[in-house]
This record gives C-alpha cells, sequence and structure tokens, in this order.
C-alpha cells in the first residue's frame, strides 16, 4: 500500500507530535516537584546521541520532518538531563 506525498506528511507530523508529546509531561513535572532522581542521565545521553544520529541520516536523505523531529528531541532530551544534573546538584 503505498501512500500519496500528503497521507506520509500526516503520518510524520503525527508521529512527530506523539514522540516529542512525551517529553512535555517529564520536563513539567520535573520542573514543578525539582527531581528528576528516577530519570536516568545515561538514557538520556544516549537518547541525544541518537537523535543526533538520525538527524544527520535525515539530512543525508534531505527528509525534514526526519531533520526537524530529531532537532527537536535534542532539545527536549538534553532539556531533561540538564534540568537532573541542576537539580542533582543543587539537592547535595
Amino acid at each position: 500500500m503505498a501512500l500519496d506525498e500528503i497521507s506520509i506528511s500526516v503520518l510524520a507530523i503525527t508521529a512527530s507530535v506523539l514522540i516529542l508529546g512525551g517529553w512535555v509531561p517529564q520536563i513539567v513535572k520535573g520542573y514543578q516537584t525539582k527531581k528528576l532522581k528516577d530519570v536516568s542521565k545515561y538514557l538520556m545521553s544516549l537518547v541525544a546521541i541518537g537523535a543526533t544520529l538520525w538527524m544527520w541520516y535525515g539530512f543525508e536523505k534531505d527528509d525534514i520532518f526526519i531533520i526537524g523531529v530529531n532537532v527537536a528531541a535534542i532539545g527536549l532530551t538534553l532539556t531533561v538531563l540538564t534540568m537532573k544534573l541542576r537539580y542533582e546538584k543543587n539537592a547535595k
């Protein structure tokens, strides 16, 4: 089943919103509680590295959806990682 260009765009945008939307509750809760002790800094680092590689792949394929979602994913992941490191430092 081949999708037309509009259907592929809708699919990509929907997937992007769902994937990136998952970060928002974590950021909001972390900001409110100032606690992210259950979030692994190693997981955040690996996700950021993976998103960077996907972004590179997007540039190679000239795919704006892959590039865009991974730029946003890197930003959100680094936000959570920065919050975690800052809050752990302040808790000591």
